[in-house]
């Protein structure tokens, strides 16, 4: 029997509605049911061969937990240890890389001094050139934590005087000064398995639960375009961060969606706030990813799904970093053979050098110079 098993908080309506799902439709051998945790040994396998997490961004013992378990071959979704290492300016980062338009953002040292650091801690750090971060980002912008979420620490500001003063309020926190989109259309895109996305239009200004009550407004041929352009980012922004459950927010200024945020180890899936038709979705969608999983894993070998920017080998045109995961024969093959093999036959056979050639750029490729 292999288990699907999904680990949550506060949160009442999704984990339920999950387990449901995958009952009902899951074939003969599996079915998922609310982790069970006891005593957690080293090295010692959980009764689960996929475990949808909901809650360990904010117990770091449930965290220690899901790496444990993910090393002894369960399928932990999303990746405990990619999402606990990337942040919002990196993602920013990744995602001009990869082409999608963000706003402008640069990184703030945190205004406080990190504990047990002092003045030479710092001997490389210059001063800031604040009038000239301020004539590149203008106002209003926003600032906000580099690593966060929730709506903690995030400053409005419409000035250098209000910038300052909420910088003088972030004490150790790293933060992001970024441009502020004035914006026509406002979009929440669910990614499911790195292929299922689902495009919500989204109001951030209304009240948490009338926030999925609006329309789009961009529409006709001009709108089919702007879908598809998110659409395609969406798959392009999940597939480089190797995220299995994920949320992609964009705003949309002069008919460019620029994403806004788009690392979200444990997106909102309450029936409450998404609505109903959007919690359908969700559940038939999760419950379709994690039985797939399920089926696909092998215990005692790595079931995770690797950021494309993490493992750049496993981007093959038309495959998700999970499909080539699971298939276990690849990787598990002599890796240090096989690449001592490959560099002598890249050396001697010119077909070998084209392809490497193909190859090379595409993880070498300058960054874009398209809006930051």
């Amino acid at each position: 029997m292999k288990k699907i098993g999904i680990l949550f908080g506060q949160e009442n309506t999704f984990p339920q509605a999950f387990v449901d799902r995958v009952n009902a439709k899951a074939p003969a051998g599996i079915q998922a049911e609310f982790v069970k945790i006891d005593e957690v040994e080293q090295h010692v396998a959980p009764d689960y061969a996929v475990i949808i997490d909901r809650i360990s961004q904010d117990v770091p013992f449930y965290r220690a937990y899901l790496k444990n378990a993910a090393l002894m071959g369960t399928a932990v979704i999303n990746n405990p240890f990619w999402w606990s290492a990337d942040e919002k300016f990196f993602n920013n980062a990744l995602a001009v890389r990869l082409g999608v338009p963000v706003p402008k953002t640069l990184l703030l040292p945190s205004k406080e001094r990190p504990s047990d650091t002092g003045e030479n801690s710092f001997r490389n750090l210059n001063m800031m050139d604040w009038e000239r971060a301020f004539a590149h980002i203008g106002f209003p912008a926003y600032m906000k934590p580099h690593s966060g979420g929730g709506w903690k620490s995030v400053y409005k500001l419409h000035s250098p005087d209000d910038f300052f003063r909420a910088y003088a309020e972030t004490g150790q926190l790293v933060m992001l000064f970024q441009e502020s989109v004035d914006f026509t259309d406002y979009f929440r895109c669910y990614c499911i398995g790195g292929t299922e996305v689902l495009i919500m239009p989204y109001e951030p200004r209304n009240e948490p639960h009338l926030r999925y009550a609006t329309e789009m407004k961009t529409t006709g041929e001009a709108g089919e375009k702007l879908l598809a352009t998110m659409k395609d980012y969406v798959l392009k922004l999940n597939e480089g961060l190797g995220y299995d459950f994920n949320t992609v927010e964009f705003a949309v200024r002069d008919g460019i969606p620029l994403a806004i945020d788009f690392g979200n180890p444990a997106p909102d899936a309450d029936i409450n706030s998404v609505g109903e038709k959007n919690f359908e979705w969700v559940v038939e969608a999760a419950a379709n990813m994690a039985i797939a999983r399920a089926q696909a894993q092998q215990p005692g070998q790595d079931n995770l799904t690797w950021g494309t920017f993490v493992h750049p080998h496993r981007a093959a045109a038309g495959t998700t970093a999970f499909t080539v995961a699971k298939k276990p024969a690849a990787p598990r093959k002599p890796a240090a053979k096989k690449t001592v093999a490959a560099k002598v036959a890249a050396a001697d056979k010119p077909a070998a050098k084209k392809t490497a050639a193909r190859k090379a750029p595409a993880a070498r490729k300058p960054a874009s110079k398209k809006p930051e």
